[in-house]
């Protein structure tokens, strides 16, 4: 585990799982989830990247440039794949200091990507709060359709409010969706107590046009996201003491449904690189 402090400030990572932030702190109250200390599950974590795409596959499978791609299908998200295999795997530290530390994968070139990629992660703090920095880079000797995204969990205590305003939604079958509508058919997250939207239904959408900014607000302050992307996804299950804001570069199951450029679809040329930036504040 890696600690890091600075000014009112605290995080914790475990590179070994999944590069994942394991805690985040301000005043000892806690900003993000906090991790079990015997977690040996990337989704028990505070924060995990999303790489070398982010969101769900339908079916695991996908053709790009006349060539299927398959992909490996857990049995607890079957028969989708899911936020690709970066969130899966040990990082490796390449600079630690008090409140930064810099993690580097080299994945792809195998069965759960094609491409052979590189990610590096920068985890700050600072006066502010948290910074997130996330880059990555095409290894591979052909062009490789990409996608990032960070999987932040926020507490979600009795009452709280979200605001996240955007322009449309994404619906759809068996949570794979095929179909932009407006955000108020889901959840109009302009100021929304999250217990009540989610009491109707399971809310896992994709957000379309987002501002790039949400305000999680309770009774004690307001926890602020801010990102690099005009696409937030919003999972907040029934029942569950967190919500879930993820800035993404794209939209689930972009390769299939999208031409490179439209929802997010990016295709990155052999050393060409995506980056994604996330901080999250507390006041």
């Amino acid at each position: 585990m890696i600690k890091l402090a600075e000014g009112e400030w605290t995080a914790e990572l475990r590179p070994d799982l999944g590069g994942a932030i394991t805690a985040l702190r301000r005043a000892r109250r806690d900003v993000l989830r906090p991790t079990p200390e015997d977690a040996t599950d990337p989704l028990e974590t505070a924060c995990f990247p999303l790489t070398p795409y982010a969101n769900r596959i339908a079916g695991g499978r996908f053709v790009f440039d006349g060539r299927e791609v398959r992909l490996p299908v857990s049995d607890r998200f079957a028969p989708h794949a899911l936020h690709g295999d970066g969130w899966l795997k040990p990082w490796t530290v390449v600079e630690a200091q008090a409140g930064r530390v810099v993690l580097t994968l080299d994945g792809g070139d195998d069965a759960h990507w094609p491409w052979a990629y590189g990610v590096r992660q920068t985890v700050s703090l600072s006066a502010e709060g948290l910074r997130v920095e996330l880059s990555m880079t095409n290894a591979s000797a052909t062009p490789m359709p990409a996608g990032l995204g960070l999987h932040p969990y926020f507490p979600r205590p009795e009452g709280a409010r979200l605001t996240a305003a955007a322009t449309g939604v994404w619906t759809g079958e068996d949570i794979v969706p095929d179909q932009l509508a407006v955000p108020a058919e889901v959840a109009d997250w302009r100021d929304q107590v999250v217990d009540e939207a989610a009491g109707a239904r399971l809310i896992d959408n994709a957000y379309d046009g987002w501002t790039g900014l949400a305000v999680m607000a309770d009774a004690d302050g307001e926890t602020r996201l801010a990102a690099s992307t005009d696409r937030l996804h919003v999972y907040a299950p029934q029942g569950e003491a967190f919500c879930c804001l993820e800035p993404v570069t794209h939209r689930p199951d972009v390769f299939n449904q999208a031409a490179p450029g439209d929802g997010g679809f990016v295709v990155l040329a052999p050393g060409e690189s995506l980056s994604l930036w996330m901080t999250v504040s507390r006041t």
